[in-house]
């Protein structure tokens, strides 16, 4: 492996850190095993948003671009890798969804 060297000292912060998005916070969406849709998607939502919420208002119109995707066959998923069982009613904070945190999922 190649190792790059810096010219110089490199200060320049991100643009995309959890302070400067509040109580916000940046959620990788990836719905595994889709030919349509193959790459996460990044989604702006505040951290206090029910798991509920979250589905109907952000995931479901998203995935729902795919005329097969169907709502009630969601499941399998997992936070990074770490396999969870949201319930409606959670916060994503509860559930522990992180900044730039990745929402993976399959359809049966």
């Amino acid at each position: 492996m190649s190792v790059v060297k810096s010219i110089g000292a490199y200060d320049v912060l991100g643009r995309d850190r959890q302070e400067l998005f509040g109580d916000d916070l940046l959620v990788n969406l990836l719905w595994e095993g889709q030919i349509f849709i193959t790459v996460p998607t990044c989604c702006r939502v505040p951290r206090h948003m029910t798991w509920g919420e979250f589905k109907a208002q952000v995931l479901d119109p998203w995935a729902g671009s795919d005329p097969d995707y169907r709502p009630e066959a969601a499941g399998d998923w997992r936070l990074d890798e770490t396999p969870f069982e949201p319930r409606p009613e959670q916060t994503l904070a509860e559930l522990g969804v992180v900044h730039k945190g990745l929402i993976r999922f399959r359809v049966a």
